[in-house]
């Protein structure tokens, strides 16, 4: 504990360390070789727009740099890895995506996909909403937002062992110490292994991402609701409109640009769902998932870097299109 607390606090200072000598360097050799000079007649020659110009660069390489290491360069690599064998050596062309679109399992990790991308995003930003609108009208309603939103501070992992005591079994003669059997035996049920029930055990999964989306998504919607004109509030209510008209036709609409940009968040975060999955049921009982399922054929049972590639460039393919949507309505409203 002690000798990773150490390595924690090197890394930090070297960091910054690292970050404070890179700055007063590129200053330096920017003032060094990039000087003022003289001409021939003895004027004074000005760069100072050169180094105007090179110290916006000189500043971002490493940025630039860090970001083709970890995210372009990998790109590049799993493409080529998935046009090669187990090994990544041998090529074998388009082999890997001809098992990739006959095999039953990975279709069923789609299928899985499709019904996270659905629900979890839908509930979570309904559920936000909803807390975010009731949660002002109550005197306890800080008190309220701060429990819904507690679920964002634990980590997936965190969160899904909580969820295993809530989903506990312990088999039918057994005494049981899962929050929902022990519900379900108080009103006269049979205790269940809930999350082997197929189909409906991925909804239990997602009832944990639920969970811990509702809290960020209740943050960013409460805030644009109070940026919602409270005059135009008023004048619908003057003009006979009832509570639920004023949220459905006056609040929903002006903030549907920050919902549609919390519905796209989760909807990557969903995209890339790994954690839950492997924590609680590890993708048996049919809820395997693609990150999953890549995470088994790259790095199990001797890993196939072939196959696992071509799962994870299904799972780029997916969230590409979501992001290049969200870039493209951030520069809509910079530029309106």
């Amino acid at each position: 504990m002690i000798a990773q607390l150490l390595d924690a606090v090197f890394a930090v200072f070297f960091g910054v360390g690292a970050c404070f000598f890179y700055f007063i360097g590129s200053h330096f050799v920017l003032e060094r070789f990039f000087a003022d000079s003289k001409g021939a007649n003895g004027e004074v020659i000005s760069r100072e727009s050169l180094r105007n110009l090179l110290r916006p660069w000189i500043f971002l390489l490493p940025a630039v740099f860090m970001l083709f290491i970890y995210l372009v360069y990998p790109v590049f690599e799993t493409l080529r890895l998935s046009f090669h064998d187990f090994t990544g050596e041998r090529f074998v062309g388009f082999r890997n995506y001809h098992w990739a679109v006959q095999d039953p399992e990975l279709l069923q990790a789609i299928g899985n996909n499709a019904m996270w991308l659905v629900v979890v995003p839908t509930l979570s930003v309904f559920f936000g909403l909803l807390v975010a609108v009731l949660a002002d009208r109550v005197w306890w309603g800080g008190f309220a937002k701060s429990m819904i939103f507690m679920p964002m501070a634990i980590s997936f992992v965190g969160a899904s062992v909580i969820w295993k005591f809530v989903y506990d079994f312990r088999g039918a003669d057994s005494e049981q110490i899962g929050s929902l059997n022990a519900l379900v035996m108080f009103f006269g049920g049979e205790p269940e292994a809930w999350i082997t029930i197929p189909f409906w055990n991925n909804f239990f999964l997602m009832i944990i991402l639920i969970w811990i989306q509702t809290g960020f998504a209740m943050v960013i919607l409460s805030a644009a609701l109070r940026g919602v004109p409270e005059e135009t509030l008023e004048a619908a209510r003057i003009d006979g409109a009832n509570e639920i008209q004023v949220f459905l036709k006056i609040m929903v609409p002006q903030i549907m640009g920050t919902i549609l940009v919390v519905w796209t968040t989760i909807t990557i975060i969903v995209l890339k769902i790994f954690d839950i999955v492997l924590a609680m049921t590890n993708g048996q009982w049919g809820t395997e998932v693609l990150a999953n399922m890549m995470f088994d054929w790259m790095f199990r049972g001797g890993g196939d870097s072939g196959r696992g590639s071509t799962i994870a460039l299904f799972i780029m393919i997916a969230v590409v299109p979501v992001m290049i949507w969200n870039i493209r309505r951030f520069r809509s409203e910079e530029e309106s």
